[in-house]
């Protein structure tokens, strides 16, 4: 079953052993994918945030409970992404404002990428991250100070 609450606070609650990374939608939701397809995927999440010191943004929030109470074969309830919304906030989470809007609207421009992964490295720039894990961006690509790595290739 998709997110087990028991495993939730297991998974979130461990303690950092890393410098700051920043971590897209796509990497929460396969941690939160239990007995779905993507297996091998779902183990290579839990890892990095049971062993890296994370953080995200509201954007990432947002697409991460749309996304989980919408898509997959294993849809989890609204209560449950909620759990996983708070557990995941209580790490450093970068609020939209205007001047992040401002950045990534340059991120996109300079790097001709989409507004929303702009959106994603202006958030991670002004954590102080230098990897942003995700599947949507060119692996091992230097996007401003961040760079970006795809953690499910070999």
């Amino acid at each position: 079953m998709i997110g087990d609450p028991h495993v939730v606070t297991r998974i979130l609650a461990i303690p950092a052993l890393t410098k700051l990374v920043f971590l897209d939608t796509n990497i929460l939701m396969y941690a939160a994918d239990r007995g779905g397809q993507e297996v091998e995927k779902a183990k290579i999440a839990r890892e990095i945030i049971r062993q890296e010191d994370y953080c995200t943004s509201g954007q990432v929030l947002e697409e991460f409970f749309y996304n989980v109470t919408r898509k997959g074969t294993h849809v989890m309830s609204s209560a449950l992404a909620l759990g996983w919304v708070r557990q995941i906030a209580l790490k450093p989470c970068q609020a939209i404002d205007s001047q992040l809007v401002e950045a990534a609207i340059g991120l996109s421009t300079r790097n001709q990428i989409s507004y929303w992964d702009g959106a994603i490295i202006a958030a991670a720039e002004r954590l102080g991250a230098r990897l942003l894990y995700t599947e949507d961006l060119n692996h091992n690509q230097i996007y401003g100070t961040v760079t970006a790595r795809n953690p499910f290739l070999s």
